[in-house]
């Protein structure tokens, strides 16, 4: 048995624990694809609810901070007095649905008729093409907040956008025809994983 700090204990043998879960009083719906919500609050509720329905676990990647000074007023407490963001290396989100490594950039523009290749870093399109060449599905989820569309782009059709020297955005006319649109809505919020079991049926036939 290991315990851990919460004082919980779990079996190694492979068993996940599972804690009991505490009463609460019902709480009323909320729709919440009317209230003006960011794609990252999208995603993350619609991450929520996917692991609390067992279907995948997938999470935002923490941004990495450079602690410069740190002041210990008690012994058992620490006050942070300076840090900065550190460049990101990697992209939003990642996880594992049915067996499948997912890797994914989330991605807005109030742009009504392209998205411009500038929204993307050379890292992370670095970083895509490494995961793609594992086997890893990737891509990346697209708003158009002006038109309150969401597209999920496959992300070897990016990176080959971002590499044409000749190219500074992409038409949505050709995100249209290369991606999956999905709706926005409630639990959850915004089901891409209805274009994930497209990438995986489209994988099945090649």
């Amino acid at each position: 048995m290991v315990k851990y700090p919460s004082g919980s204990k779990a079996a190694i043998s492979g068993e996940v624990y599972i804690p009991k879960k505490k009463s609460h009083r019902a709480k009323k719906a909320v729709n919440f694809s009317d209230r003006g919500m960011t794609l990252e609050e999208q995603i993350n509720e619609s991450n929520a609810y996917y692991l609390e329905q067992g279907l995948c676990v997938v999470h935002k990647k923490p941004t990495p901070i450079q602690i410069v000074k740190v002041d210990y007023p008690k012994r058992s407490r620490a006050v942070i007095r300076e840090a900065y963001f550190r460049q990101a290396s990697t992209t939003d989100y990642n996880g594992v649905y049915q067996g499948y490594y997912l890797d994914f950039e989330a991605k807005e523009t109030k742009n009504k008729r392209s998205f411009p290749l500038k929204n993307f870093h050379d890292h992370q399109i670095i970083h895509l093409s490494r995961c793609l060449k594992q086997d890893g599905i990737c891509f990346t989820i697209i708003r158009f907040s002006s038109l309150n569309r969401y597209f999920v782009t496959p992300a070897s059709f990016v990176i080959k956008c971002y590499q044409n020297p000749d190219k500074s955005s992409i038409t949505l006319k050709e995100i249209e025809a290369i991606s999956y649109e999905i709706k926005s809505g409630f639990r959850p919020t915004l089901p891409y994983l209805e274009a994930i079991d497209k990438f995986i049926a489209d994988r099945s036939k090649s």
